[in-house]
Order: structure tokens, then C-alpha cells, then sequence
């Protein structure tokens, strides 16, 4: 079973990401992935990620998003973590702005491992305690810890 520290990098957790709107987070998000990995084209991301959101907002409920999709070029799945200067608005199920957010790109054919990725994810914004100290991270270097620790039950 893949687990999300192992396809989460420490380039790819950040603190203090600008908002500003939804669509400037996703773009955000393509130019981050494609720097760390270019093979993969931000324009593609970016329109991945679009296509996804034009489905249904990824939202997921106390000022989290975890936008997904399927890409193609993709070899395995990557993830990364945001942390926004401010709040921005997602559509999310509970209406509240979002200010965290959990990336996840899986190669096109990715079926079973993708939702399993996604289970872990919201199996641990779930709780409060790790949605706190993702908010208190002071730098993009303990954001990624705090992501791991959570993995890890601590």
C-alpha cells in the first residue's frame, strides 16, 4: 500500500502559498508540481485539476481542499501540501474558506490506489489535533513533518 509520505517531498509542502482565488491556488499548484517535476506539463496540470473542480467542488469541510485528478504523463502518484497566507473561497461542502490544502496527481489508468490515497488523506484531516498543527507550522520544512507524524500516528 502506498502511503502519502512516501509520494509527499519536502520541496512540496509549503507555507505561506498567496491565495487569492481558486483558480490562482490551482495554478499555483501546476507550477509547484512541474518545477519538481518536469516531465509533467503546469499547463496540463492545471487543466486537470479544472476539469476535476468543474465536477464538484474538492472541498472537503473545515477550510480543507484536496484537489485530485488523473493525469496523463503521470507515472506514479505525488502529492504536495499548501498552507495559504489567507483563505480563499473553494465551494466547499461547508462553505468555509480554505487555507490548507492536500494535492494528489495519479497516472490516468490509477483506480484502487487513487481512493485509497484520498481515504488516507481524509481519514486524517479528520481530526482536529493534525488540522491544528498543519495550521501552526511556522515553515514549510515543518509542515511536511507534521504531515508525516500524522502518518505515523504521532
Amino acid at each position: 500500500m502506498i502511503r502519502l509520505e512516501d509520494i509527499l517531498t519536502p520541496g512540496r509542502a509549503l507555507v505561506g502559498v498567496p491565495g487569492g482565488s481558486k483558480k490562482r491556488v490551482l495554478e499555483q499548484i501546476a507550477k509547484l508540481v512541474a518545477t519538481d517535476l518536469p516531465d509533467l506539463d503546469s499547463q496540463d496540470i492545471f487543466e486537470s485539476l479544472i476539469a476535476r473542480e468543474k465536477l464538484g467542488s474538492t472541498g472537503f469541510g473545515n477550510g480543507i481542499a484536496i484537489p485530485h485528478c488523473r493525469l496523463a504523463g503521470c507515472t506514479s502518484p505525488l502529492s504536495a501540501v499548501l498552507r495559504l497566507d489567507a483563505p480563499v473561497d473553494f465551494d466547499a461542502i461547508d462553505g468555509a474558506p480554505v487555507d490548507l490544502l492536500f494535492v494528489l496527481l495519479v497516472p490516468q489508468a490509477a483506480t484502487d490506489e487513487h481512493l485509497e490515497l484520498l481515504r488516507q488523506i481524509a481519514s486524517m484531516l479528520d481530526r482536529e489535533d493534525v488540522r491544528q498543527r498543519l495550521r501552526q507550522a511556522p515553515t514549510s520544512a515543518s509542515l511536511f513533518q507534521a504531515v508525516v507524524d500524522a502518518q505515523n500516528g504521532r
